[in-house]
């Protein structure tokens, strides 16, 4: 069997993968299994580094190429696909600067008589095998933070690319193996989802690494073998507020920016906006033109701003989302049409009504609803009234108004004066609630990817 990878916005084929049957991972996760309990065969760090070093400088030369892979498999702009491919060469040098910053501690013994005239210290060894179940709306960065780190950290590892977007996980793995990984340290695992699951939640998984969504990743979870460590990085409907002290033109454009790049298919992508009523109609009549303004087309388009979603039935989704929100009373201040079978204008929502879909649930499409608020906790009230708890962002003129904002929210990450999608690839990473478990980010990822063990030495008195 085979997956027959699509381009998004013309649905063309641009290529296609085999698909690995449980026969053959069974055969993997006891090699995996082997090479981790085989001291020896372990790889010493100056290896893994060497690795990793040649990896980064491949993925330099192939930077373009693997950017344009970005931009026809998954419909990412090539502007942002770009970006994209240096982030991730970046996360990959993030895992070396890792190496060189790891170590482990000593612990005090001597706080107490008891343990006096001992000492202690601790180091890191690697978990054991990791599986790794990736998204595919950053092919090749989100990959680069599953694998990368496991790599770095000692681990093997199989990786499971979306299955819209596995070339760009391919070609990351084929340039591990060119850059001197042996292949039973890395095997690229496409398959079905019954073999996938199968795979997670094999007691031979030391790690489970995911990113998708939450329904997929809170199943997994309840099925892992006892002892099975693991990490979720699922979305959320990210909240911004806005105070009445702030020119809008400081905030508008990091609101499009935030809210329509990769057309919203980003976890933290700047879903609900609260600005005082008062300003509402001039406020989303300026996001709106700004919307309205954006190039919407062939991501392979340099002038592209927008994308298609990845698959007509996305489409079919955010669609019948929008005109649901508009028939219970929400107002159309921008786009809410399609203009193809993957395409979807960038669109503008006023006051949808709580409980529609656009509203409680993450959207991942280009969709970005306003809300008039009287009163800020309200606000915050209804910033925090949803199982979801991710990045968040407000946009203020005043500390003290960001500092109250700030505490108030439910997030794990709070962006004040920019947009909720902001990120770099060492800061922690992480949901709260049901947008996930555990902390993305390539350190603590590594982190993760190793267990700490503690040394204690009963030392004798010296003899003089």
């Amino acid at each position: 069997m085979t997956w027959q990878v699509l381009n998004p916005y013309d649905q063309e084929c641009i290529g296609s993968v085999e698909l690995v049957d449980w026969p053959q991972i069974d055969r993997w996760l006891d090699e995996a299994r082997a090479l981790h309990e085989d001291r020896q065969a372990r790889l010493p760090a100056h290896e893994r580094i060497a690795i990793l070093q040649r990896a980064s400088v491949l993925m330099r030369e192939r930077a373009e190429t693997l950017a344009m892979q970005i931009a026809r498999e998954g419909g990412k702009p090539i502007i942002d696909a770009r970006v994209e491919t240096s982030r991730a060469i970046q996360s990959v040098e993030l895992c070396i600067h890792e190496l060189f910053a790891s170590g482990g501690r000593e612990i005090p013994m001597d706080l107490t008589q008891a343990g006096a005239g001992r000492k202690a210290y601790t180091f890191r060894e690697p978990i054991g095998p990791v599986v790794a179940i990736s998204a595919f709306n950053h092919p090749l960065n989100l990959i680069a933070h599953q694998v990368g780190p496991a790599v770095a950290s000692g681990c093997p590892v199989l990786v499971k690319p979306a299955k819209d977007t596995p070339l760009s996980c391919k070609s990351f793995v084929e340039i591990l193996y060119e850059a001197g990984l042996n292949e039973d340290w890395c095997r690229f695992v496409p398959c079905s989802d019954e073999v996938a699951e199968k795979m997670v939640t094999d007691p031979r998984t030391a790690f489970f690494s995911f990113i998708g969504s939450a329904r997929v990743g809170w199943m997994l979870r309840s099925k892992l073998a006892p002892g099975t460590r693991l990490a979720l990085e699922h979305g959320g409907a990210a909240p911004v507020i806005v105070d009445d002290s702030v020119a809008h033109a400081k905030v508008i454009p990091p609101l499009l920016k935030g809210g329509f790049y990769h057309s919203g298919q980003v976890c933290v992508s700047v879903q609900r906006v609260f600005v005082p009523r008062a300003e509402l109609p001039d406020f989303a009549a300026e996001l709106a033109a700004g919307a309205e303004a954006l190039t919407v087309g062939d991501p392979t388009n340099a002038e592209t701003q927008c994308g298609p979603l990845i698959r007509p039935a996305e489409v079919d989704r955010v669609e019948s989302w929008v005109d649901a929100a508009v028939q219970g009373g929400g107002r159309l201040a921008a786009g809410g049409k399609r203009t193809g079978s993957t395409l979807y204008q960038p669109t503008v929502l006023v006051d949808p009504p709580d409980d529609a879909d656009v509203s409680r649930k993450e959207v991942f499409g280009p969709v970005v609803c306003i809300y008039g608020y009287d009163d800020v906790d309200a606000a915050i009230g209804q910033a925090n009234a949803l199982p979801y708890a991710f990045q968040a962002a407000v946009f203020t003129d005043r500390m003290s108004w960001a500092d109250y904002c700030v505490e108030a929210l439910a997030a794990s990450a709070v962006m004040v004066n920019d947009h909720t999608a902001f990120r770099v690839d060492w800061m922690p990473f992480a949901g709260r609630r049901q947008s996930g478990l555990g902390t993305g980010g390539i350190g603590y990822t590594m982190a993760d990817m190793s267990e700490e063990k503690m040394v204690v030495v009963n030392a004798p008195s010296s003899v003089r």
